[in-house]
């Protein structure tokens, strides 16, 4: 690839990924909370469980109250130590084991939520913790972690509902426990990804932060609404302010995560993103974020690996597998852009299909196959598109085109 055409590679996918970002508020996604496996600073709470003391009694065909609740305390706290350690098709399991015995306790619908949600697996995540809320409605805890769930981006016509649901869960929450500042930090939440960007969604967070000064989360949504507010004097102490104090890598991935909701602040994410690694090496969220921060740059060869590690981390990490597909086209590296682009398609919602088939995805591929003269690949890669998106008129040419040359 001649440097123009890198220079030129470098700027769309730049373009494209900062109007991604910058669209998110737009599109009501909060970008202060849990990235990829466990990595965020708002991380919902396990659910309460007692292990039990001493060997574990065989499972009896007829059980007493006592020893089903018993054996359900024992798949809870399994659970929460998977999910802790992050085995989470292990805490799934677990989980679900609970659930069997015990269809109407909340606990275990819960617990698979936050397993769901460490993973970005939004649609069941909202679906556990609805079912949690049918039998605990006054607990703040499933509450907040409902809101919270409701305003992450997914396609379809319900999310101005999802939207208004959140405000409603979180100002439950608040009702519920007046103390409660992560409620009302989730709360400012909702209300900005309804487009409430105004004094009244700021009183929210600056309550949040009265209530706990230690809050990192809430200070961070507090400059990034100040920053909206066109007064980024009073942000950027702020920042800076929890910057310096952070202690632990969740706190600086949600700080360098908000910066790079803003074009501006794109490049001050990287050396946050860095002290983070150094105190976890294996954060998914900031390996996550510094691979789409270098992407972005058009470092590619340096973005492969961590992208990669994120991916290790996370396997179902969809967003992951799309940039590193980026890296691969920018790299003229046609075939590995083809696989994980191929790895993608399984964790795509409809809506990221249409998308895999585009620029930055199967079609993209067919084009680079193209250019380097490997017409029947080329073919492989629009037909690939084509599945994910029958009715596009444009890659049917680049599929005519393709079969053309390469039978010629």
């Amino acid at each position: 690839m001649s440097e123009q055409r890198k220079t030129q590679f470098t700027r769309l996918a730049l373009i494209c990924l900062c109007l991604i970002v910058c669209g998110s508020w737009a599109q009501a996604q909060e970008t202060g909370g849990d990235l990829v496996g466990g990595a965020g600073i708002f991380r919902p709470k396990n659910p309460e469980a007692k292990r039990t003391s001493g060997p574990r009694k065989p499972p009896r065909p007829t059980m007493t109250a006592a020893e089903l609740e018993e054996k359900y305390q024992d798949h809870l706290s399994d659970g929460n130590d998977a999910r802790d350690e992050r085995k989470f098709p292990v805490a799934e399991a677990a989980y679900r084991d609970a659930i069997k015995l015990k269809p109407m306790d909340a606990r275990a619908f819960q617990g698979l939520g936050n397993v769901f949600v460490d993973q970005q697996r939004w649609d069941e995540a909202e679906d556990a913790y609805r079912k949690a809320y049918q039998f605990a409605a006054i607990n703040p805890d499933v509450l907040t972690a409902l809101s919270y769930v409701l305003v992450q981006p997914r396609s379809g016509a319900a999310n101005a509902k999802r939207l208004s649901d959140a405000e409603y869960y979180a100002t439950r929450a608040t009702q519920l426990q007046p103390t409660n500042a992560m409620a009302f930090d989730r709360l400012g939440v909702a209300m900005v990804a309804r487009g409430i960007v105004n004094a009244d969604t700021e009183a929210k967070f600056r309550h949040a932060v009265e209530l706990d000064p230690t809050l990192v989360i809430a200070q961070v949504h507090l400059a990034r609404l100040l920053k909206r507010l066109q007064r980024a004097g009073e942000a950027d102490p702020i920042y800076n302010k929890a910057i310096a104090e952070a202690k632990d890598a969740p706190t600086l991935v949600l700080i360098a995560q908000n910066m790079q909701a803003e074009p501006g602040d794109w490049g001050e994410s990287e050396p946050v993103l860095r002290r983070a690694l150094a105190m976890d090496p294996r954060n998914p969220g900031a390996l996550y974020l510094l691979g789409r921060y270098l992407s972005a740059r058009g470092k590619y060869e340096d973005a492969e690996p961590v992208l990669k590690q994120a991916i290790d981390a996370n396997p179902k990490l969809y967003s992951a597998r799309t940039i590193l597909g980026r890296c691969y086209l920018g790299l003229e590296r046609y075939d590995e852009a083809f696989k994980t682009y191929d790895q993608a398609v399984d964790l795509a919602s409809e809506a990221d299909r249409k998308q895999l088939a585009g620029t930055f995805g199967f079609a993209g591929v067919g084009d680079g196959y193209m250019k380097a003269g490997r017409a029947k690949d080329a073919v492989r890669a629009f037909t690939r598109a084509l599945q994910l998106d029958p009715n596009n008129a444009a890659l049917q040419t680049k599929l005519t085109e393709a079969r053309a040359k390469a039978n010629s």
